[in-house]
């Protein structure tokens, strides 16, 4: 059975190169995304995702927010996927203590067209190992 994804980030490029990423893999379904954390929140409640792929700095609802809401709602692991949650930086831990189980850091900031060759495997990883595989 396929590893149910959702991605969360408001760039609509970044969305688009993150699914391509998690779509070339045969064992990852990806159910669903959404530009911010409110959408996210209601998208989450009726495709139940494995693992939702998380960015921080987004409009209407930021991830932070959205971790604080999810946890309540969703069973679904969180890997944080941002340009500012880089290694010990506030963000990131505050994402830990919310619940996230991984933080990656998006390799040139918010948009980083060179996601896939610097970070694809460890996404794909990452997925795993959040879903306990």
């Amino acid at each position: 059975m396929a590893t149910k994804v959702m991605v969360v980030d408001d760039s609509m490029m970044m969305r688009k190169m993150i699914k391509d990423i998690i779509s070339s893999h045969p064992d990852i379904e990806l159910v669903g995304d959404a530009p911010n954390g409110e959408v996210a929140l209601e998208k989450a409640k009726e495709m139940k995702p494995d693992v939702v792929l998380l960015d921080i700095e987004m409009p209407v609802m930021d991830g932070i927010e959205f971790l604080k809401h999810y946890k309540l709602i969703g069973s679904g692991k969180v890997v944080v996927l941002s340009s500012v949650a880089q290694a010990g930086s506030s963000s990131a831990m505050e994402a830990r203590q919310l619940g996230a189980v991984d933080i990656i850091p998006k390799p040139s900031g918010g948009i980083s067209l060179d996601l896939e060759q610097k970070k694809g495997h460890e996404i794909i990883k990452a997925i795993f190992k959040a879903a306990g595989m």
